[in-house]
């Protein structure tokens, strides 16, 4: 319905619930939407209310050779994210699907409904090599979504019946609800979880990471897993010069007070059309901070917003982040935290019985 002459047009940088209120044109498609400002103005509200659509995947298991990232096999149950952090690098593989990085990214989310059951033939393959399996490694695995199809919780339910270790990366509170597994691979030195937790401000969290959990509820996650006995630490992740970093030691001594035991960090890339999303977010909510934080950013990437470059694209070079790096160090040795996660062991994989392994599958999506 087009809105009477003079009325009030929604601002769509307040859009509830999004980080960005920009659906940018994918870069691989020559054609793209151009939306009516006035009647799209009203309309995104309801265009933009997230949308599953079922993900055909006949693999689960992603391989990748990246020195950056801390595993070499990932287990995606979702592709998108609802969190909808706007900084998010994964934003452009959704244009590998055909859709945004934009709004798409956060609103059309593509569900592995399959996920256990190819997990489950992925480890019983005779070329399974026990080792760490991430979840999810791209995008969040404890997403709003994950609260009712529990695919993730399913993955786990594998991975506990087979003792292979994993490691878990998320911004969400929700970790909590299956503490039951992770605690029984914790007893074989197979699990740890990583809370990421980019600031301590509840408004700039909701601004940034809007349907993330709080900060406040992101340290009671740490706290409840430490109290369960697995081993649980914080990822600083990631740092915005100029925006976060001088929140660090605050976020370090939080997460330990609540029973991190380690930390790690990365400071912010973005790669292809998240740079164009994050400088109209910026635009939008810190148009005075909006330089600062970008000419930083430059500082760090020789020039640019991203740096592509194995080594150097999660930790920067030059002046601004050997301080960052500096700060971090000294902050973790202030609050007692290890800089290394404990190293995860397979010695206790093995193959389930045929009753155990038939039972993971009987709840359908």
């Amino acid at each position: 319905m087009r809105p009477k002459r003079g009325a009030p047009v929604k601002k769509p940088s307040l859009m509830k619930g999004r980080a960005t209120f920009a659906n940018p044109p994918n870069r691989f498609e020559r054609l793209s939407f151009q939306p009516d400002e006035e009647i799209d103005a009203v309309e995104d509200g309801v265009r933009h209310r997230t949308r599953l659509l079922r993900d055909p995947a006949r693999t689960i298991l992603a391989f990748n050779q990246s020195p950056d990232v801390g595993f070499t096999v990932s287990v995606n149950p979702y592709r998108g994210c609802e969190n909808g952090c706007v900084y998010c690098y994964a934003r452009p593989t959704h244009e590998w699907l055909g859709f945004s990085a934009g709004l798409d990214f956060e609103s059309r989310i593509l569900v592995k409904e399959q996920a256990p059951q190819l997990l489950d033939a992925a480890l019983v393959s005779p070329t399974w090599q026990p080792q760490v399996i991430a979840l999810s490694g791209v995008t969040d695995p404890y997403q709003p979504v994950e609260r009712h199809l529990r695919l993730t919780r399913r993955c786990l339910e594998v991975l506990t019946a087979w003792r292979n270790p994993v490691a878990i990366v998320t911004k969400s509170a929700l970790v909590m609800r299956d503490y039951d597994l992770l605690a029984q691979l914790a007893r074989v030195q197979a699990a740890v979880v990583f809370l990421s937790i980019t600031t301590l401000e509840p408004q700039l969290a909701r601004r940034m990471e809007p349907r993330a959990s709080s900060p406040a509820r992101r340290l009671e996650a740490i706290h409840a897993l430490a109290q369960a006995g697995i081993p649980v630490g914080v990822m600083v992740a990631p740092i915005i010069p100029g925006l976060t970093d001088h929140e660090m030691p605050a976020i370090l001594t939080a997460a330990a007070q609540a029973g991190a035991q380690f930390a790690g960090h990365t400071i912010v890339r973005l790669p292809y059309s998240v740079s164009d999303l994050f400088i109209g977010w910026l635009d939008a909510y810190y148009p005075d901070r909006k330089h600062r934080v970008l000419n930083r950013l430059r500082a760090m990437r020789r020039g640019k917003l991203n740096e592509a470059q194995w080594h150097l694209r999660m930790k920067g070079q030059g002046a601004f982040a050997e301080v960052i790096h500096s700060l971090f160090t000294l902050a973790c040795r202030k609050a007692k935290l290890a800089t290394r996660g404990p190293r995860l062991s397979t010695a206790a994989f093995r193959r389930p019985d045929t009753t155990t392994q038939l039972s993971l599958f009987t709840d359908q999506v």
